[in-house]
């Protein structure tokens, strides 16, 4: 049976030392925190549908090499888009920060994606990165021609330097398919074209979530519907109930899963003390 907060266990009923029962045991994610994921296996043995449990809020793998090469780098102010190639159609968008890490990609905008990414697949999902999106294309080719003409005799992976962080550099370079000794003066219109587009749609494919241990938050959980959204209480076991993650809610960074938390708990705990 499940323990019960007076010591007894649940069998479908309550012993008299017990008045109810609240799981609050929150998710898979953070094993370290003592958070194991009992508490679905306990709304489970209680009768309660679980839905299915993935990662969210979690870093993702990426399939380009370049991502280990430029581990450590933090792009700020970046836009990005996220496409489900399937589908065709964008999932998700955003502007803000991001980081590469050795086996792929994080930070709060790629976090906050990841909860869009349903049916992970290898290459499913690609991340179009706009290095410069205060500038439109015409806008960026003019500031690199600028560039270019300030150091026309320079061989073009050493132009670079006033336009993209020293890291991200040699990464552009090889991408936009310029020898990185031809001299600026001796670009084309097409190969600056190319470089223009490579800036305002840099591509990293994803290959999956990181495992569930370094999410954030867990996605999945004790199904809502069978849950009083006013009490938390259950809708099919009399005087038990549910508060925070192990419910299936989860939503972006930012403190939001914080306040889901707090709030649920708050109204099982009122609802548990019969005020």
């Amino acid at each position: 049976g499940l323990p019960c907060c007076a010591g007894g266990t649940y069998s479908g009923g309550y012993d008299e030392g017990c008045g109810g029962v609240v799981v609050a045991t929150g998710g898979k994610s953070y094993p370290g925190t003592g958070s194991t994921g009992d508490g679905y296996s306990l709304a489970a043995q209680a009768g309660h549908t679980v839905t299915e449990l993935k990662p969210s809020l979690v870093p993702l793998e990426a399939h380009e090499g370049f991502c280990s090469q430029l581990m450590g780098l933090s792009l700020r102010n970046v836009a990005i888009r996220v496409e489900d190639t399937e589908k065709y159609r964008t999932v998700y968008e955003d502007f803000g920060e991001m980081l590469f890490t050795h086996f792929g990609v994080s930070g709060p905008m790629i976090l906050s994606a990841s909860s869009h990414m349903r049916d992970m697949k290898s290459d499913k999902y690609v991340i179009h990165i706009d290095l410069k999106p205060a500038l439109s294309h015409e806008q960026l080719d003019k500031r690199v021609v600028k560039d270019f003409t300030e150091n026309a005799n320079k061989d073009y992976v050493n132009s670079l330097g006033l336009l993209l962080p020293r890291k991200l550099i040699p990464v552009i370079a090889k991408l936009s398919g310029i020898k990185t000794s031809t001299k600026t003066n001796q670009i084309t219109r097409e190969q600056r074209a190319g470089l223009v587009d490579l800036l305002k749609d840099f591509k990293v494919t994803v290959t999956g979530f990181r495992p569930i241990e370094e999410a954030i938050v867990t996605s999945g959980g004790v199904k809502v519907s069978e849950v009083d959204p006013k009490t938390m209480k259950s809708k099919l076991v009399p005087n038990l109930a549910f508060a925070g993650e192990v419910l299936d809610v989860d939503a972006y960074t930012g403190g939001f899963n914080l306040q889901i938390a707090w709030s649920t708990a708050y109204s099982a705990a009122v609802a548990a003390s019969g005020i």
